[in-house]
């Protein structure tokens, strides 16, 4: 655990799952209903920081993330990152993309795409993608 880490130090979303190795957060993103974050438990920067059994563990997990995005919220895209350049502690976004959404086809991270609006689901649809995400068996 690292006193400057924000991901150790506070939860990174709305913790949906977890178990020893990770958790599995909702992230407050607005512009991107179901944008869903797999944190590492412990400060760690990489994925060879991982053992071959941690890295396995870690990516099941954020597999079955996307699987449950795709059955619950069919998006039209998935992206997947690990970035960490901004928080270096180990952490993959799992994010749904529709083809009107703010940005697509360009990164969420882009500029915004001029009139677009911002692409929305369904209050059911988020807590059927919450309930989905608390029964996850990677």
């Amino acid at each position: 655990m690292s006193s400057s880490c924000p991901l150790c130090q506070q939860d990174g979303g709305q913790i949906v799952w977890q178990n020893t190795l990770a958790r599995v957060v909702l992230a407050d993103e607005p512009n991107y209903p179901g944008f869903c974050r797999v944190i590492l438990n412990r400060h760690a920067a990489e994925m060879s920081d991982l053992s071959a059994q941690e890295r396995h563990d870690l990516m099941n997990i954020v597999w079955a993330v996307e699987t449950v995005q795709r059955k619950v919220l069919k998006p039209t895209k998935i992206n997947l990152a690990s970035l960490g350049n901004m928080v270096p502690h180990l952490h993959w976004h799992i994010i749904p993309r529709w083809h009107d959404d703010l940005h697509f086809p360009a990164p969420v991270w882009a500029s915004a795409e001029a009139g677009r609006a911002i692409h929305a689901i369904s209050d059911e649809q988020l807590n059927h993608l919450r309930e989905q995400l608390e029964q996850l068996t990677p």
